[in-house]
């Protein structure tokens, strides 16, 4: 991912937060030299230094088979993002443009279909999507249980590169920052007010 410098995020903390806060993710992996993608919703932890993805998909999706050949997946995982307009700026001579925040993560995925370990992993994503839910999957019949893990395969994703941008007009001026941020956090669209929201907190950190 093409990352200019003032857009580029290292700090592993405000990428973990970031993965956390918009789990929702595109994992992408090649066979015979052709992407595949599947849109899936992963659990990003850190164990020791080691970014980890972990996530399941449908027996049927032939993606978990793509994953035993050793090659390198990539998860992209988006944020907030929005349009902005020119006349935000001070000068005339500008263009519009799109702010937004992504994080690209490639690694080895390794897929698995033991039913404890399966079990585990959606117990944890329960806990972390909805904890209501877990009295009843608790509840249901074992066979139905069962038939349930029978039918997905999970998957952990060890990171051995991840690339973060928060494309947020950092290469403004503080006027013209204002501006963009204030219009964003006007919108009612969510999305374009959660994209200005994003850039108040990043407003926040210290330039490097």
């Amino acid at each position: 991912m093409y990352i200019p410098e003032f857009n580029r995020v290292d700090d592993p903390a405000t990428i973990n937060n970031f993965l956390t806060a918009n789990p929702f993710a595109i994992l992408v992996s090649t066979r015979d030299g052709v992407p595949f993608a599947t849109h899936l919703p992963l659990l990003s932890k850190i164990h020791g230094d080691t970014l980890l993805l972990i996530g399941h998909v449908a027996r049927a999706n032939p993606h978990w088979t793509f994953m035993q050949e050793g090659r390198e997946s990539l998860a992209i995982f988006h944020g907030p993002h929005a349009y902005v307009s020119p006349s935000l700026y001070e000068g005339r001579e500008n263009v519009p443009t799109w702010n937004y925040a992504a994080v690209h993560i490639y690694g080895q995925a390794t897929a698995f279909s033991d039913e404890a370990r399966l079990a585990e992993v959606l117990e944890e994503m329960i806990e972390t999507f909805e904890a209501a839910y877990m009295e009843q999957w608790i509840d249901l019949t074992p066979k139905y249980r069962e038939g349930m893990l029978k039918h997905i395969v999970g998957f952990e994703m060890r990171a051995t590169r991840v690339e973060a941008k928060f494309k947020l007009s950092q290469n403004r001026t503080p006027n013209e920052q204002s501006r963009v941020m204030q219009n964003l956090m006007g919108s009612e669209t969510s999305a374009i007010c959660e994209t200005g929201k994003m850039m108040k907190s990043v407003s926040r950190c210290p330039k490097k």
